[in-house]
């Protein structure tokens, strides 16, 4: 694209990430929640929604939820509740999800990282959300059927959403890395993006540069990659400024990324929120929390990555490069800052760290 057209058009990205909480049960139902089991052997009547069942809140998702709303600094609701979110699809086994929506548990926050070249960004969070993720739907090439595989249905989830804050593909991506990060230093998931652990959908919108109304946004769905998430962006903000400028209309809608060919295609027209017919859980008592509860989490809370890699590089006078690297899983840190204690080497204990 010519510096001409990018000069033109701002990029606007949000983007909503989906974190499987590692419990060993779902979120409501007493099903073991692990990975690699075969087709439909963790359901059970309450997965499936059979009549006169109810949900049972996992305690421990709470937990989870909140020591990631303390790390990114939102603020824990005392007083949160759950809803039914309404729609059909063949992996989502009720006809309804049962999510968060007018009273969701961390509200706000903020999440510091940053990029390769040392520059610091931060994005805002607009929430962080419970609620439960759908089945799998298995499509076999040269098949007219799919299947459907129960197993992650109700299995406890995290929805980390950004404010429309987000300018390039880049600080996306970049952005997504800290979450990873940020959700394996604190043990709640396990970061693995090629089996859906961790997985993310972008809202992506253009805009005259100068203006503050933002354009029409289009969703791309369920990208489980770094590289992914940066091509579909990239791709989308081409395709949106290529339609702008032959004067057309961008149809707010959902759409999939296909990895291989590097190009996004229309699923559905965008719903908006009436279509999903939002309304309390009738079944789930609203969730209160007390300050000695958060308290309690937040003691437990280990350092955190953006800290970590500020201390490497003040207190242990290493490149930016080093503290980046030393501070990419929790372990490695932790190993790090111990032979720390043993020597004032710190660049040679660096340096036999990497190697």
């Amino acid at each position: 694209m010519s510096k001409e057209l990018t000069d033109k058009y701002q990029l606007v990205v949000g983007l909503e990430v989906h974190a499987q909480l590692s419990t060993s049960s779902k979120l409501f139902a007493e099903d073991a929640s692990s990975f690699g089991a075969e087709p439909n052997a963790h359901v059970s009547v309450i997965t499936l929604g059979h009549p006169g069942t109810l949900p049972k809140l996992n305690m421990r998702a709470v937990d989870y939820a909140v020591r990631m709303g303390l790390a990114c600094q939102c603020t824990i609701s005392r007083r949160s509740s759950f809803d039914r979110k309404n729609y059909f699809y063949p992996d989502l086994p009720k006809g309804y999800q049962i999510t968060q929506d007018k009273e969701p548990i961390c509200i706000g926050g903020r999440v510091p990282f940053f990029l390769e070249d040392g520059s610091e960004l931060e994005v805002q969070l607009n929430r962080i959300h419970l609620e439960e993720d759908a089945g799998k739907l298995i499509h076999a090439p040269g098949k007219e059927a799919s299947w459907v595989d129960f197993n992650r249905a109700g299995t406890a989830l995290i929805e980390i959403v950004t404010e429309p804050c987000i300018r390039s593909s880049e600080e996306a991506v970049a952005f997504l890395a800290e979450i990873r990060k940020l959700v394996m230093y604190l043990e709640i998931c396990d970061g693995t993006m090629e089996e859906g652990s961790l997985r993310c959908d972008a809202n992506v919108s253009v805009r005259l540069r100068g203006t503050e109304t933002l354009g029409k946004k289009v969703e791309v769905k369920n990208m489980n990659s770094f590289r992914n998430l940066g091509n579909a962006i990239d791709f989308e903000y081409q395709r949106q400024v290529g339609l702008l400028e032959l004067g057309q209309e961008i149809i707010s809608e959902t759409r999939s990324f296909d990895a291989d060919g590097c190009f996004t295609s229309s699923m559905r027209t965008k719903e908006e929120l009436n279509d999903y017919r939002y309304f309390p859980e009738p079944d789930l008592p609203p969730l209160f929390l007390t300050e000695e509860w958060i308290e309690s989490v937040n003691a437990q809370l280990p350092a955190l990555p953006n800290a970590l890699y500020r201390k490497f590089i003040a207190a242990y006078g290493l490149p930016r490069y080093d503290a980046a690297l030393l501070t990419e899983s929790k372990e490695v840190a932790t190993w790090f800052e111990a032979l720390c204690a043993k020597t004032a080497q710190y660049k040679a204990a660096s340096n036999w760290m990497m190697g």
